[in-house]
């Protein structure tokens, strides 16, 4: 029997979804963070899983995003033979039209990251769209949909190779992990896809990280299959490298470990490493010719009450006295709140200040002395100074660090996870200091901006530079004046722990 599907119950069931994952953490990631933050022994990881959590029942209560990457947006449609849709756009228009609603959507807006020309000119598109669109045709009569929006710092730690078939899986995975350093965002999960070919082995990496989290389960009942064996390897070996929340050194890394294999030619193992980050966002719906989706609000009591606690050791600094004297008595892995004026500046700005240094051009700020924060916020709304405001990956600024700490004077950097060797380096030489913001805490983050304005560069959008005037903004200090990082102390120390208890 024929289903008759109409165009707008697609596209309207698109951009409900992408809504709903925005501000919505699936129940089991939150189930699985909060077993995570209860068995930690790790005061640095703990402390940055307790944001997390807190982090994601404000986005619930405010239905604002959980992180100010959005994402680009992934659909999988799996398209019943019997249906036949009632409108005039193609299916792959329907779901762009969904994104475009979506993240236009004057209540939450949320942020587009998507670049037309992406080796050329670089034109964002401002809606988000194109989305990666997946259809496959099977037997039935409904349309199954899955909704996923994947961060650019989780996207970018993606790996692959093409293995002999005699190759160790579980060895590649775990030289390949601390490669990926911090910038995915731990805890997450990874998405392990093997077989067929190099494009088939990615789709079924990313593809298994929609399906819930339920390691713990399948260790309970024991592994039936050579997947399940790999999955319950790596997830004790990949927690066994002590890497933990936001890369700091803990107990948890890795809250599941997902495989899907596929058969492959005989010269072939082809693997994909695909991680998902602490702002997992995914769901699904099915259309019955019913109408749009429904989906099910979840209850307030889903999210357990963490209060996150400053704790006697913490420093408060207002960064508009800090002098360079005050930042080298800062240590690794001391919390700081800061409150005061900050700058902000991400890859563009950077590439551009670099450029204006290069012709002997003034700057439109004065950056001696002053913070800069490896941010590109969501758009407000209603009464709010700023939008969800975390920060992004420090290492893609590393090549810029020496060059803006030489000739502006700048003192201090704040992004996420680690930064490279050509960046400690410089930060030791200039005597400066690099401040992490925890990676998932966006909205927590945003309301400690009380002010907002842009300073410079103010046709870059989100990416132009902004003075933010901060009260209790939460930091931690992860590469002191002598050059010395938490994201390697931590891990290693942890790394230390984790194997001593079980010799």
């Amino acid at each position: 029997m024929t289903t008759v599907i109409k165009q707008d119950d697609l596209i309207q069931s698109v951009a409900d979804a992408l809504q709903y994952i925005s501000y919505y953490h699936p129940k089991d990631f939150i189930d699985a963070v909060h077993e995570a933050y209860q068995r930690e022994e790790s005061k640095a990881a703990k402390d940055a899983m307790a944001q997390i959590l807190i982090n994601s029942r404000m986005c619930a209560m405010g239905k604002r995003p959980i992180c100010q990457d959005t994402g680009i947006v992934t659909v999988f449609l799996t398209i019943g033979m019997d249906v036949k849709f009632d409108g005039d756009m193609s299916v792959e228009d329907m779901a762009n039209e969904g994104v475009r609603r979506a993240y236009t959507h004057p209540d939450n807006v949320l942020r587009a990251s998507v670049l037309a020309d992406p080796d050329g000119k670089r034109a964002n598109t401002k809606d988000n769209t194109p989305a990666v669109i997946h259809m496959k045709l099977v037997p039935g009569n409904t349309v199954d949909v899955h909704v996923a929006a994947k961060g650019g710092g989780s996207e970018a730690k993606t790996k692959f190779a093409m293995l002999n078939p005699s190759d160790s899986i579980v060895d590649w995975v775990l030289e390949q992990v601390p490669k990926m350093g911090a910038g995915w965002c731990p805890p997450g999960m990874l998405g392990i896809g093997i077989g067929g070919t190099a494009e088939k082995a990615m789709m079924v990496a990313k593809e298994s990280l929609l399906d819930p989290i339920d390691i713990h389960e399948l260790q309970e009942r024991g592994a039936s299959n050579r997947a399940e064996e790999l999955r319950l390897e790596l997830f004790e070996k990949v927690n066994k490298l002590g890497i933990g929340a936001q890369g700091l050194g803990g107990l948890t890394t890795v809250l599941d470990v997902k495989v899907a294999d596929y058969p492959t030619h005989a010269a072939n193992k082809p693997v994909a490493i695909i991680p998902n980050c602490a702002a997992t966002r995914h769901t699904h719906f099915t259309l019955d010719g019913s109408g749009p989706a429904s989906l099910e609000v979840p209850s307030l009591e889903d999210w357990p009450e963490i209060s996150w606690e400053v704790g006697d050791n913490v420093r408060r600094v207002n960064l508009n006295d800090v002098t360079p004297e005050d930042v080298k008595e800062w240590q690794p892995g001391e919390t700081i709140l800061l409150s005061g004026k900050m700058l902000t500046g991400r890859d563009a700005a950077h590439k551009r200040m670099v450029d204006m240094i290069a012709k002997g051009e003034e700057l439109p700020v004065d950056l001696k002395g002053r913070f800069i924060y490896y941010v590109g916020p969501v758009d407000p709304v209603r009464e709010e100074v700023v939008g969800p405001a975390g920060p992004t990956t420090a290492t893609r600024m590393d090549k810029f660090t020496r060059t803006v700490l030489e000739e502006t004077g700048l003192l201090g950097m704040i992004g996420k996870a680690e930064r490279g060797p050509i960046a400690i380096d410089a930060i030791k030489d200039n005597e400066a200091v690099y401040l992490m913001a925890v990676g998932g805490a966006a909205y927590l983050v945003s309301q400690a901006i009380k002010e907002a304005k842009v300073v410079g560069f103010e046709d870059l959008g989100m990416e132009a530079i902004y003075e933010f005037d901060l009260v209790d903004m939460p930091v931690t200090v992860a590469v002191d004046s002598k050059g010395e990082s938490v994201h390697q102390t931590g891990p290693q120390e942890w790394f230390q722990r984790i194997n001593a208890t079980e010799v």
